[in-house]
């Protein structure tokens, strides 16, 4: 969907025009010719489908002015009228039923096009952008912004056109068949009904404007007490989560209650006016056909062709009302569609050709806001092969160095290279296909085992699954459970330990095999014995391989090449481990301070 560089991703209406053009498309795909076949074949029985519908009071005039005294005769002719009116009506419903069932694959695909495109969107858009997003809005967003277009596609295609083809053949029968006063009451009818409609209309979009902000609301808050069930529970806050919940409820309850209630106002006002007007058409044909101008097949010609033009019009209010809807709940999307990409690939971007993995940070500078900078001038290299450590105090900026060299941000400053290739010069997909990370919270999808391994590598056979298993020294573990490689780790990966979870996560970097590995606090929320344990693997996976290791306890970074220590953002002190404690500096005193810590837990125990 092209982007529409007129409405960004702001809080202002979408224009209707504007929305209806950008939606065109997916009405008539010009590389699906199927799929056009398919909306010419739906449109062509539309057609139909009318033109039985318009012959249907034709029939039933003819058997009601057949059915006069003295022309008993022609009972047959009666019964051939009533069987023809009847067929007519079996056609219609027929026509209609066969352009619903194929149409529906055009629907179908335009919404899952819509969907995927957005979707792959949202996955271009930056890290600091989810990071003030809500997961449950955007959900919300994009589910409506689906159903949306479906219905916009339906109603525009096979309501608001038929109604208005309808409309000017009745009329265009009024005129020749009883003149202009009839015609002049069918159109003011139908302006006077429209206009009603569509200022009642204008007012309810307030009302569900507040709607929408308040269902988004209570589902987000939702979704994100139940994500952190585990908090709400520690902290004793079932109360608080139940009281807040009920509060976006009982807002949701008002303005539900608000749109319902104006949805009955308006229907009142459109029964009226129909009603009204179908009174005075009435009250013309009888009185024709008191001064024999009509015949009395005349007069029900007239009352069927109202009644049968006021269903649609009574159906096109709703109509209106969903396309308006749809509006509103396509603009949320198409704001989400235009909100720029943070970081973008270079046109023409080569692939980053790995050589062995070695790191460069040349005098980089970043600050997530203009108002605070968070890195100062880091110069620092990795050679290929070796391991750098990168520690100092919550705040640093330590695990801010992955996520630039991830391309997560761009530098503000600076620049980094990888192999001697600047990052921001090669492809977003090359550069994270050469970079494995275990991180320090492992979030596994709730999904199998096997699958959350997998997902280090597309198509990776279960041999290479099992053989990163044991890589990581979890394979023994997996296969003692009962469904092995197809147990569920829950929401999350809540149903495994810390320590399962860890290994988890190195098996999926094994099986990704990258040349580059950040070890991100991997070991910071493990026991002592686990994290020993973990230590082990983490060591016989890095070897080989470029390694940063980002760190808080010191003592997982002893072995290091070297070992930088950061501080509010600019390197301090470098050097491995036995240099640093030599110097008596910064490195020296946390690491005793480390070890003081240690050993009063040990005392304690």
């Amino acid at each position: 969907m092209p982007p529409n560089t007129e409405t960004t991703a702001n809080a202002n209406p979408v224009d209707g025009a504007a929305a209806l053009r950008r939606f065109l498309p997916y009405l008539w795909p010009a590389d699906r010719p199927a799929l056009r076949a398919r909306v010419a074949i739906a449109l062509l029985l539309v057609v139909l489908s009318k033109a039985v519908t318009l012959a249907l009071p034709f029939a039933y005039k003819g058997a009601i002015d057949r059915m006069a005294p003295g022309l008993e005769a022609g009972v047959s002719l009666v019964v051939a009228l009533v069987v023809a009116y009847v067929g007519a009506r079996f056609a219609g419903t027929l026509f209609d039923n066969l352009r619903n069932a194929i149409f529906e694959r055009v629907g179908q695909d335009a919404a899952r096009r819509l969907t995927v495109e957005v979707f792959a969107h949202l996955h271009k858009l930056s890290l600091r952008y989810h990071l003030e997003r809500r997961t449950g809005a955007l959900t919300r967003v994009i589910e409506r912004g689906s159903k949306s277009i479906d219905t916009m596609l339906y109603f525009l295609l096979f309501n608001i056109a038929p109604t208005i083809f309808e409309l000017v053949a009745v009329c265009a029968i009024f005129l020749i068949k009883f003149g202009w006063p009839l015609v002049a009451a069918t159109v003011v009818m139908v302006i006077v009904y429209i206009t009603f409609t569509q200022r009642m209309t204008e007012w309810r979009i307030e009302l569900r404007r507040q709607w929408t902000k308040d269902d988004s609301e209570a589902t987000q808050k939702a979704v994100d007490s139940l994500l952190n069930y585990e908090t709400v529970k520690y902290f004793g806050a079932e109360a608080v989560e139940e009281r807040r919940y009920g509060e976006s409820v009982s807002r949701l309850v008002d303005t539900t209650t608000k749109v319902e209630t104006s949805l009955a106002w308006m229907n009142i006002g459109q029964a009226f006016v129909t009603n009204l007007m179908m009174l005075a058409a009435m009250v013309y044909s009888v009185w024709g056909w008191s001064a024999g101008r009509f015949s009395i097949g005349d007069v029900v010609l007239v009352n069927t062709f109202l009644a049968q033009l006021f269903r649609p019009l009574d159906f096109l209010g709703m109509v209106y009302r969903e396309i308006r809807q749809g509006l509103i709940d396509m603009e949320a999307m198409f704001n989400l569609v235009d909100t720029p990409q943070e970081v973008t690939d270079a046109p023409d971007a080569p692939a980053l050709i790995p050589l062995g993995g070695a790191v460069r940070f040349e005098h980089v500078d970043f600050a997530y806001d203009p108002e605070r900078q968070i890195l100062h001038d880091v110069d620092l290299e990795v050679p290929a092969g070796h391991t750098l450590a990168v520690v100092g105090p919550s705040g640093a900026g330590k695990s801010t160095l992955s996520r630039l060299l991830f391309r997560f941000y761009d530098v503000t400053g600076g620049r980094i290279l990888i192999d001697g290739q600047d990052i921001r010069s090669v492809s977003q997909t090359s550069l994270r296909a050469s970079i494995g990370i275990v991180p320090q919270d492992t979030v596994l999808f709730n999904d199998t085992i096997g699958y959350n391994i997998a997902y280090g590598r597309d198509g990776a056979t279960q041999a290479e699954v099992e053989a990163a298993a044991r890589g990581a020294a979890i394979h023994d573990f997996i296969v003692s459970l009962p469904d092995g490689y197809e147990t569920k780790v829950g929401e999350r990966g809540l149903k495994l330990s810390g320590g399962e979870k860890q290994r988890v996560a190195i098996a999926r970097t094994l099986l990704k095999n990258p040349p580059l590995l950040i070890l991100d606090e991997a070991t910071s929320a493990l026991d002592s014995r686990t994290e020993s344990d973990i230590q082990a693997t983490l060591e016989a996976v890095s070897a080989r391989r470029t390694t940063i290791i980002i760190a808080h306890r010191l003592s997982t970074v002893v072995q290091a090449d070297e070992i930088v220590v950061l501080e509010a953002g600019r390197i301090v002190e470098r050097g491995n481990h036995g240099l640093l404690m030599a110097r008596g500096g910064a490195y020296a005193e946390m690491w005793n301070r480390q070890a003081a810590e240690r050993e009063e837990a040990m005392a304690a125990e």
